[in-house]
């Protein structure tokens, strides 16, 4: 993905997968044999009820750092970046301290991000909250970054957990979690989740018309 060049996003493959929740997304990459959840992420800023996120990731990632003065030039320029309906993805577990508050969410949020997604803490969420903005993390801590660590480069791989993100991989969140989507893989997960959801919709039918659940899930 070069630079923030994003033209070629499969925004048809985010649309259809925006249909769904994140345990349809995970279950159809493990059918796949695939593993991207982002283990230890949470929603902590603001979603409405039954909203999802989806979109293509801009990576950050941050190192230690004993610089003063929120020395974020590399998380600046990406959120200044980032593509209408892009997820930003910060790996900022190398020290403690919150990357991610009400400016950061405000910037992203008015050049156009989806959501922040942040492998650390994160903070001010009551303003966050009120802004109406995805801020996902770790935790909730008032604690800054400044002279403990700071974002050194943009638009590179980064590890969480178990899960590689490239920029332009595609990045699913909801109220029970982030999931990773490589790329390259988007179009066959997006056909497994239709997949997943239609047999989904027709056990609830079932249900709700008085059949046992034994008897019907998995739908033959």
């Amino acid at each position: 993905m070069p630079d923030f060049d994003y033209s070629d996003t499969d925004w048809d493959s985010i649309a259809r997968l925006r249909k769904w929740y994140s345990g349809d997304v995970h279950d159809s990459m493990e059918h796949l044999g695939l593993w991207g959840h982002l283990e230890g992420i949470s929603l902590l800023g603001s979603l409405q009820a039954g909203e999802v996120v989806c979109g293509p990731a801009v990576t950050v990632q941050f190192e230690p750092s004993d610089r003063k003065g929120e020395p974020q030039d590399v998380y600046h320029k990406a959120i200044d970046n980032v593509p209408e309906g892009g997820i930003l993805v910060c790996e900022a577990s190398c020290a403690g301290g919150s990357c991610s508050g009400e400016l950061m969410s405000s910037g992203a949020k008015a050049h156009g991000a989806a959501a922040t997604i942040v492998n650390g803490t994160v903070r001010d969420l009551a303003q966050v909250r009120a802004l109406g903005y995805p801020l996902f993390g770790t935790a909730a801590s008032p604690v800054g970054v400044t002279g403990k660590k700071e974002p050194k480069q943009s638009q590179v791989p980064v590890r969480i957990g178990r899960v590689t993100v490239r920029p332009g991989d595609v990045i699913f969140g909801d109220i029970d979690g982030v999931v990773a989507i490589p790329r390259e893989r988007l179009r066959e997960v997006a056909d497994a989740a239709d997949a997943l959801g239609r047999n989904e919709a027709e056990a609830r039918r079932r249900i709700l018309a008085g059949e046992k659940l034994q008897e019907i899930w998995p739908v033959a």
